[in-house]
Formats: C-alpha cells, sequence, structure tokens
C-alpha cells in the first residue's frame, strides 16, 4: 500500500491518467491524497471530478479555492469568469451528481503527522484547532443553508484570525486561510492578491510557512494552490503546485518515502488569457 500526494489538477485530465499510469496506482491497495483545485482553466474538469469520485475511499480531496467557486457558480452565488472553463460541469448530465459529492469534500484532512489542506495554515493555528475549524466550514458547506455560506464566502475581510470572530465573517476567514492564502504577516494577516515568487513578496508578508513559531510546524503539511512557488518539499511542508495549467507538470509524491513522480504538461489555450 501506498499513499500519493498529488498537486494541482485543474482540468488536465489526460494528465492525470499519464500519472495514474506512471506510478501504477492501485484503487485496491494504493490512495490518492488530492490537494484540491481539481477543476477549472483546464480542458476536462468534468472528467476529473467523475474518475476522482470513481474512486471512492481510495481518493481522498480537500476543496480548493477553484472547486469552492464551481460550487458558488452553480448555486447562482458567483460569475463565471472570462477564463473559467467550467461549463463541461455545469452542462452535463451528472451534473448534481457530482456537484453534491465535490460540496461534501474535506477543507483539512489529517492522518498521523501529516496535514493535507489546499493553501495553508494560519500560523497561529496548531493543527487541532485549524481541524475543528475546518469542520465548522464544512459544515456550513454540507448544511441546509449551504447556498447562504457560497454568497458570503466571496471577501478579503476579515484578513486574520481572531477567536471572538462568528457568523460568515468567522467562516470566511477559515475558508480563505484553508484555499486562499500564500502569504501572510507575522501576525497572521492574510494578503490575497500575491501570486509571484517568494522574494517577491510584499512588504512585511512572508509565506504563511516560514513564519517563526507557526503552532502547526511540528506536523508536516501537504499543500498546492502557489504556482509560481513550485516544488518544495521540506522535513514539514510539501508544495505540490507544479504548475500543470501553465505547461509546467503535474506531480505527485509517494508519502512513505518521498519519492517524486511528474508527467510533463502541455499549455492549454485558456491559461493564456
Amino acid at each position: 500500500m501506498a499513499t500519493y500526494a498529488v498537486g494541482d489538477i485543474q482540468g488536465c485530465y489526460t494528465e492525470l491518467l499519464r500519472l495514474l499510469e506512471q506510478i501504477c496506482f492501485d484503487p485496491a491497495i494504493d490512495r490518492l491524497w488530492l490537494v484540491g483545485d481539481l477543476v477549472n482553466r483546464g480542458p476536462d474538469s468534468v472528467n476529473v471530478l467523475r474518475l476522482i469520485k470513481s474512486l471512492g475511499n481510495a481518493a481522498i480531496t480537500v476543496l480548493g479555492n477553484h472547486d469552492l467557486h464551481l460550487l458558488a457558480v452553480a448555486e447562482g452565488a458567483a460569475k463565471l469568469h472570462r477564463c473559467d472553463t467550467l461549463h463541461d460541469i455545469l452542462g452535463a448530465p451528472d451534473r448534481d451528481e457530482l456537484l453534491t459529492w465535490l460540496r461534501a469534500q474535506r477543507l483539512l484532512y489529517v492522518e498521523g503527522n501529516f496535514v493535507l489542506v489546499h493553501a495553508g495554515l494560519l500560523p497561529s493555528w496548531t493543527v487541532s484547532q485549524a481541524q475543528q475549524l475546518a469542520h465548522e466550514a464544512e459544515a456550513a458547506l454540507t448544511g441546509q443553508h449551504y447556498h447562504d455560506f457560497l454568497v458570503h464566502m466571496y471577501g478579503n475581510h476579515p484578513d486574520h484570525w481572531e477567536e471572538d470572530l462568528s457568523g460568515y465573517e468567522r467562516l470566511r476567514v477559515i475558508t480563505n486561510a484553508c484555499t486562499r492564502m500564500r502569504v501572510c504577516t507575522l501576525s497572521g494577516e492574510m494578503e490575497f492578491k500575491f501570486k509571484g515568487k517568494v522574494h517577491n513578496a510584499p512588504e512585511g508578508y512572508m509565506p504563511w510557512f516560514d513564519v517563526p513559531g507557526r503552532a502547526s510546524a511540528n506536523a508536516t503539511v501537504v499543500c498546492g494552490h502557489w504556482s509560481a512557488l513550485g516544488l518544495k518539499v521540506t522535513p514539514r511542508v510539501i508544495a505540490l503546485d507544479t504548475g500543470c495549467l501553465w505547461g509546467g507538470a503535474l506531480s505527485a509524491i509517494r508519502l512513505e518515502d518521498r519519492e517524486l513522480f511528474q508527467v510533463p504538461c502541455v499549455p492549454k489555450p485558456m491559461a493564456k488569457l
């Protein structure tokens, strides 16, 4: 049995099939951990969802910002962006089945000393606290009033965590940290416009995983989301967004021994927009 963590797929179905062939993935004994952003910008999001869903318990995925955007668009809580390639899902005959499955996925998953999350953890959060907070947002997403959650999900404020936050502001901070954060200040204030290289981060901001005294530093966080960061494998951080959408590679790492597997990708026409 092996566990393979896979970076942002974003609708790159052909490359996903090639990667699974390369690692000789066997759903009867192996497992996939997906860092989120299964969909959007790539050419075949609907078949990515169908494949991952079909794997059942052999695949564990956390939600990324593009996955949440799909759910919001489907609910009429957000509009399609110019670069979105979600029409294949929105018009699919099994649309409702796929979206219901996607909405039931986690924001954060913990197993042993590993934490699977799309973007990151705020520096003040312990793993157990992050897990509990993620459960709050997951409950809102799967609950009776999930449409209202999706309507109020968008926004950059509050930009930091406070214990006394409540309602949709509380859920927004949790969701933004788990699915959108790249950099923050020493005190945990998030900035969402920056998407570039680490050395170009805005003054006073740093990668969330580099904040001194980070409360989750004893765990190994497996994440994606930051294609400009690229592959980063350290004892405590495994970042796997290697820019498949932009002509980079789709990456997987076997967690037991950290062997890396990569499939080169062809730039997608929509990625040029």
